[in-house]
């Protein structure tokens, strides 16, 4: 029975321990966590210009298309496909003909 009660008082004491630092501890500035939970929330606004003309859309008004740097974005991301194309060939040939070996 004594060793039940100092079990339960040491518990306690822990415990009661354990708030106190808890209670000394500073918030942590979680600043990037706070700008992704605090994100504003612009679905709706993105909504109507994606269904802007209806939801029958063909190639001339394609969705990918209708944000405002959708075009640069693709832009860019042609021209790294050409880029990429334009090495193949030129590995290629290289290859082909054994033209640019290190003697």
């Amino acid at each position: 029975m004594i060793a039940a009660a100092a079990t339960t008082v040491l518990s306690s004491s822990r415990t009661a321990a354990a708030r106190a630092v808890v209670g000394q501890q500073q918030q942590q500035r979680r600043t990037i966590v706070n700008w992704m939970t605090n994100y504003p929330d612009r679905v709706m606004e993105m909504k109507k210009i994606q269904m802007k003309g209806g939801t029958c859309l063909g190639a001339e008004n394609p969705t990918w298309l209708k944000q405002p740097g959708d075009v640069a974005t693709a832009a860019f991301g042609a021209g790294l496909v050409a880029y990429g194309a334009v090495l193949c060939s030129v590995g290629f040939y290289r290859l082909a003909t054994g033209k640019g070996k290190k003697e």
